[in-house]
């Protein structure tokens, strides 16, 4: 995926996403999946990260806490999100810029996302 060199507003899901999907109800405790740490190592300091989960808020701080074990930053948490379809609208730039992404991937692979920044984008 070709990406600008602009700021950008990252919005991820965790459970199965991120960590291993129901991990902190079958094992006690959240795993993280392969790929997740690489990933956030590309993440400009400038982007937004908005993590949402469809989690009770009774089991937020135990996930910030293990977000903040494990260096994932984030800007805004957000719980109890439905558990169908999360749809993203937004607009493109005059320019031709595309703004908008959405990508699906497998529960609780390992998380791969290749992106390139181009300054003529």
């Amino acid at each position: 995926m070709e990406l600008s060199t602009l700021a950008k507003t990252w919005i991820l899901d965790v459970d199965g996403t991120l960590v291993k999907h129901n991990g902190y109800k079958i094992d006690g405790y959240d795993t993280l999946l392969d790929g997740v740490k690489e990933f956030y190592s590309k993440i400009s300091p400038e982007d937004k990260v908005i993590l949402m989960t469809a989690r009770k808020e009774e089991y937020l701080e135990d996930l910030k806490k293990f977000l903040a074990e494990n260096e994932l930053r984030y800007d805004y948490l957000l719980t109890d999100m439905p558990m169908g379809e999360r749809i993203l609208v937004n607009d493109d730039k005059p320019s031709g810029l595309k703004c908008a992404y959405a990508i699906c991937k497998e529960r609780d692979s390992e998380f791969k996302l290749d992106f390139e920044l181009r300054e003529d984008l």
